[in-house]
């Protein structure tokens, strides 16, 4: 708030006008002069009191000086709403921890997708449980989301289409092993877990398979964090038209435009540099395609925690809150980009 939003100040000493009387009748430490001041019982004549230099307000040390103006309220700057330096050491822990995988043994690498996507699901079903009672069976979407991203790997998409299969008739016969109430509720959730998590898993390890499979595990990455990195920055600094207040309201069209951006020239560096065959152009659609599945994903994982009324799926990585709150944005990018990038270069 501005400083004029209080008003104009209030004449000082020594200032035009500054004797004539004010709405709050005469100033503190200030002789009265004129006929409206005079006391009924002071009717004699005295000669006027010479007053020594006086600092502004009037008075001597002793008499209590006059209020201060009101000050302006100060604006309070924004913040990210989490701890950064937290947030930063654990991003770039975990990018050395796949980057490693990555580019060394790639069954390692497939390994900490398996790891990832079990916790997920941990986290999910544990929600799900606590805020609304629904208790989809955590172990066979444990063992069934492993081995889907396994068979993805080893079989391409029809193994993982099978491993998903299996896995949804794995949740109903689970569940049939407790009492009725409740059981259409549970296994719709473990069947939507099986695809949310792990199917959508299984195509980061079917870009894995082809001959420059890391490169295009690392793009999928790079433009995935880029744009997320975009569409904060952005919308940090100049975001004011919210994208979609109901569901996030820290979203804004700005920020969108960032992840647009953002993502767009990644695409283009890394179709041109890292992927075989790939051309800058086709960058340009890949990132874009990107900015639009990752922030489908970042609101679609926000309308499930509005649902279950709570602000992070987890706290395993400080900063960044769950698992699956690095997940959301990931999990609908794979197959975007697994299917573009099949369309553009093969497979």
């Amino acid at each position: 708030m501005s400083d004029s939003s209080w008003g104009a100040p209030p004449p000082q000493a020594g200032q035009a006008g500054y004797w004539g009387p004010t709405a709050g009748g005469p100033l503190q430490g200030a002789a009265t002069a004129g006929p409206a001041y005079d006391a009924p019982e002071a009717q004699q004549t005295r000669p006027m009191p010479s007053v020594p230099d006086v600092p502004a307000y009037g008075g001597d040390q002793d008499d209590d000086p006059m209020p201060d103006a009101p000050q302006p309220v100060p604006v309070p700057k924004k913040t990210a709403g989490r701890d950064l330096s937290a947030a930063v050491g654990v991003g770039v822990g975990l990018g050395v921890v796949i980057i490693a995988s990555l580019f060394v043994v790639k069954a390692v690498f497939v390994g900490v997708v398996a790891v990832a996507v079990v916790v997920g699901l941990w986290e999910l079903t544990s929600r799900l449980q606590e805020r609304k009672g629904i208790k989809a069976p955590l172990v066979p979407l444990a063992v069934g989301g492993a081995a889907m991203v396994v068979a993805g790997y080893a079989r391409g998409a029809e193994g993982a289409w099978v491993a998903m299969a299996l896995t949804a008739l794995a949740v109903l016969v689970w569940r049939m092993t407790q009492p009725p109430e409740g059981y259409l509720k549970d296994v719709t959730a473990g069947v939507f877990a099986a695809f949310y998590v792990p199917f959508l898993a299984t195509f980061v390890a079917m870009m894995l398979t082809a001959g420059d499979g890391a490169w295009r595990v690392l793009t999928f990455l790079v433009l995935t964090v880029v744009s997320d990195t975009g569409a904060y920055a952005v919308g940090w600094r100049f975001g004011k038209h919210k994208l979609a207040p109901r569901i996030s309201p820290g979203k804004t069209r700005e920020g969108l435009m960032g992840a647009v951006a953002f993502a767009m020239v990644a695409g283009a560096l890394c179709m041109q540099f890292l992927i075989d065959d790939g051309a800058w152009w086709q960058g340009l659609i890949l990132g874009l395609a990107v900015a639009c599945s990752a922030t489908l994903g970042d609101l679609g994982e926000s309308m499930i925690k509005r649902d279950l009324g709570i602000k992070d799926m987890g706290t395993l990585l400080p900063g960044h809150g769950g698992i699956m709150d690095r997940l959301d944005s990931l999990l609908p990018t794979a197959p975007v980009v697994w299917l573009l990038l099949v369309a553009f270069v093969g497979s």
